[in-house]
């Protein structure tokens, strides 16, 4: 039984690398067969930024003066941020790891299912074009928020719904989201709210991922992607 456990986990394990890097690989130029390591397909041409709060260049998370900082965890995190780099008033995002035991983890350390951190999306917004609140409805609306460790074939804690809150206001606002969304849906709504602890950020090739790939990997509700200009 114990062989048979440890042998489930690696194959979870294999899956949760290969589904990440091995996809990376499509659109670079470079065949994987080579043995040297690509070089990064360059960005797509985006107004949206790529360090919200200038996350990875301080300690602290500040965003620019005026703009606001948020953060979700619904799944994959490269569908999440391909979303909210799609909304009006978006200002930067980024994904990472947060809501965990260790320091500095990397994804092979995630995958492993036993740092506790969730695949995060930072977002920076400018409130006077997009509130709080309006966020939180995208992001309740772009997963399933009643699936507590699963989104589609992704399985784990690390794939979690969650809102990592900044501070009380924000919690409140997130619940009474939570609230609102719920009348939608036949099952309860499992989102955790919780205060957000630091964020790690994801390695390069995580970052923007359906940008430099062309591939949006995760299903999106058809109403949500012909509001946010996703099905074109």
């Amino acid at each position: 039984m114990i062989r048979r456990v440890a042998l489930v986990a690696l194959l979870v394990l294999s899956a949760c690398r290969g589904s990440s890097i091995g996809a990376d690989a499509l659109g670079k130029s470079e065949p994987a067969t080579t043995g040297a390591k690509p070089a990064p397909a360059p960005l797509a041409k985006s107004s949206v930024g790529t360090r919200p709060g200038h996350v990875g260049e301080s300690k602290e998370l500040t965003p620019a003066p005026g703009n606001a900082l948020a953060v979700f965890a619904g799944g994959c995190f490269w569908g999440t941020e391909d979303v909210f780099r799609h909304v009006p008033g978006v200002v930067a995002t980024a994904v990472g790891y947060t809501g965990g035991r260790t320091e500095k983890p990397t994804y092979e350390d995630v995958c492993s299912h036993t740092t506790g951190h969730a695949e995060a999306v930072l977002v920076e917004h400018d409130p006077k074009k997009i509130s709080y609140a309006e966020l939180l409805d995208i992001f309740l609306e772009a997963h399933d928020p009643t699936q507590k460790n699963r989104q589609g074939p992704d399985v784990g804690d690390q794939y979690r719904s969650a809102i990592f809150t900044l501070d009380a206001a924000q919690a409140d606002i997130a619940k009474k989201a939570i609230a609102r969304a719920q009348p939608a849906h036949d099952k309860p709504i499992v989102t955790e709210v919780t205060p957000l602890g630091t964020f790690y950020l994801a390695e390069g090739y995580h970052q923007q991922y359906s940008e430099r790939t062309g591939r949006h990997s995760c299903p999106l509700p058809a109403g949500l992607k012909k509001r946010l200009g996703m099905d074109t």
